[in-house]
C-alpha cells in the first residue's frame, strides 16, 4: 500500500481542517509515494523511538506530536531535530503527524469514552459550521456523583497511571467534570463557564491550581502524557479495523519521567 492511501485514511478519520493554524500536521518526512508494509506508533518521535522504527523495519512512522514543530532553516545533525530527521530519511521512513485534529476529531472523545460521560458536550470550541461545533476537549456528567477521590482513583485505572495530582479536596462530592487531555491550564475558565465541578488533564502548575480552586474547580493533574498516550492504542486498532493487511506496531507505554 502507498503512503498517500494511508494518509487518506488518517485524513478521513481526523481531516486536516480541525488543525489549529499555529500547528504542523500531516507528512513531515519522507516520500509520500514509498510502499509501506509496516507502520510505528508513538506519541513522540524521540531518539529511542525512531530507533526502534528502524530495527522493526518500519516504512512509516506515525506519531500524535509533530517532531518539526517550528520552521527549519537547515537540516543537519548538528541539532537534535536535524539528528532525528536526518535519520528517518536514512533509513527511508516515511514520517506523519496528527496533532491538533486528532485533538478535535479522535483525542477529545477517545478520552470522555473513558470517564464514561454523558450528555457531553465541546469544551473549547475550535471549528463551526451550519452542522456543528467541533473542538478541544469534552464536558459532560459522570455516570454517578462520587468523590474527588473516588475519580482520582478512576482516573489512575482508567487512563494507566501511576499517580495524579489533585488541587482541591478529595472529599469534595462532584458531578460534572471536564476532561483536556494534554496541557489544560488555558482551558480552566472554559470548564467553569461550562459549569463543571472537576477537570481531568495535565500539565498544571502551582498558580493556575491554586486559582482554580480559588474559583470553585478541582483539577485533577493525571499529567500531558498519561492522558494523551491514548493515541496510541487508539490509533493501533484503527489500522488494524480499518488497514489489515499493514503490520503495526507501537511504542512501549513508558513514563517520560521517574518520581522518586
Amino acid at each position: 500500500m502507498k503512503c498517500y492511501e494511508i494518509i487518506e485514511k488518517l485524513e478521513t478519520l481526523s481531516p486536516i481542517a480541525f488543525a489549529e493554524q499555529w500547528d504542523n500536521i500531516g507528512l513531515l518526512a519522507g516520500r509520500r509515494d514509498k510502499e509501506v508494509r509496516t507502520v510505528y506508533i508513538a506519541l513522540d518521535a524521540s531518539d529511542d523511538v525512531i530507533e526502534e522504527a528502524v530495527r522493526l523495519g518500519a516504512d512509516l512512522l506515525i506519531t500524535h506530536h509533530p517532531l518539526i514543530f517550528k520552521k527549519l532553516d537547515r537540516v543537519t545533525t548538528d541539532d537534535f531535530i536535524g539528528r532525528r530527521v536526518c535519520e528517518l530519511i536514512r533509513n527511508d521512513i516515511s514520517y506523519y503527524a496528527m496533532h491538533t485534529n486528532f485533538d478535535v476529531m479522535g483525542m477529545a472523545d477517545a478520552a470522555a469514552d473513558e470517564l464514561a460521560l454523558t450528555d457531553r458536550q465541546v469544551l473549547n470550541v475550535t471549528y463551526e459550521d451550519d452542522i456543528s461545533k467541533e473542538g478541544c476537549g469534552r464536558v459532560g456528567t459522570l455516570r454517578e456523583r462520587m468523590s474527588v477521590a473516588d475519580l482520582a482513583a478512576l482516573v489512575k485505572e482508567k487512563f494507566h497511571v501511576p499517580n495524579v495530582r489533585i488541587f482541591g479536596e478529595p472529599g469534595d462530592i462532584v458531578e460534572v467534570a471536564a476532561v483536556m487531555p494534554g496541557s489544560g491550564g488555558s482551558y480552566i475558565g472554559d470548564a467553569l463557564r461550562a459549569g463543571a465541578d472537576v477537570m481531568i488533564t495535565g500539565d498544571i502548575d502551582h498558580h493556575e491550581g491554586i486559582d482554580a480552586v480559588a474559583q470553585g474547580i478541582v483539577l485533577i493533574d493525571a499529567g500531558h502524557y498519561g492522558i494523551e498516550k491514548l493515541f496510541i492504542a487508539y490509533m493501533e486498532e484503527f489500522l488494524n479495523r480499518e488497514l489489515p493487511g499493514l503490520q503495526v506496531y507501537k511504542a512501549e507505554i513508558r513514563e517520560p519521567f521517574t518520581v522518586v
